[in-house]
C-alpha cells in the first residue's frame, strides 16, 4: 500500500460508487484535520492504520491499494473517528461500505473469514466445543450459553439469512 502511485491506478468509477452510500459524498470535505485519528483506539495501538489514509485513498480512487490493505480491517467500529469530524463525514460506515466492496473482490483476512465461517456452519461466530463446555461448567455458568447453540432451531433461521443474501457464497475460500 506504500509507495509512489502509478497514474494507472486511479479507478475513477471507485470514489463514484462509494460516495452513493449516505455520508461518503462528504469525503472530499475532509481537510486532514486529524480528528478521525485522534482518540482511535487502533491508531494508538497499530501505527500503520489509518482512518485518515484510507478516506485519503478513497477520495484518489486507489481501488487496488485500499480494497488489499490489511488495515483495512484493523478497524473496530467504534464510531470515535465519525463522532469527532468536523465535517461530518461518516467515516465508519464509509469504511464498511469499502470492506464490502473488498469482500466481494476476495480480500479478506483469514480470521475474519474464519469467524464468518463458523456463521455459516453453526450460526455462530465462535464455535463451542467439549472444552468449551466443561470450562464454562466449571466457572458456575450454563454448559451452553444462550447463543443459538442453545437454540438450535435457530440456526434454520441464520441459514435461511446467510443463503438469502449470498453470504455464504461471498466468503468461500
Amino acid at each position: 500500500m506504500t509507495g509512489p502511485i502509478d497514474s494507472s491506478e486511479f479507478d475513477k468509477t471507485f470514489f463514484e460508487e462509494i460516495s452513493q452510500e449516505k455520508g461518503a459524498e462528504k469525503l472530499r470535505l475532509c481537510f486532514n484535520c486529524n480528528g478521525c485519528s485522534t482518540g482511535c483506539p487502533m491508531t494508538d495501538l497499530e501505527s500503520n492504520f489509518s482512518m485518515k489514509k484510507f478516506l485519503r485513498l478513497a477520495g484518489l480512487g486507489l481501488k487496488d491499494r485500499i480494497l488489499s490493505d490489511p488495515y483495512l480491517w484493523y478497524c473496530t467500529t467504534c464510531y470515535k473517528c465519525q463522532e469527532r469530524c468536523p465535517e461530518e463525514v461518516l467515516n465508519v460506515d464509509t469504511l464498511l461500505k469499502i470492506r464490502t466492496m473488498a469482500v466481494k473482490e476476495g480480500h479478506m483476512l483469514a480470521p475474519h473469514r474464519g469467524t464468518a465461517q463458523n456463521v455459516v456452519r453453526t450460526g455462530h461466530g465462535v464455535p463451542i466445543n467439549d472444552a468449551t463446555k466443561q470450562r464454562r461448567i466449571d466457572l458456575g455458568l450454563a454448559e451452553i450459553p444462550p447463543t443459538v447453540h442453545m437454540y438450535p432451531e435457530a440456526y434454520d433461521e441464520v441459514k435461511k439469512l446467510v443463503e438469502a443474501c449470498g453470504f455464504d457464497e461471498l466468503i468461500k475460500e
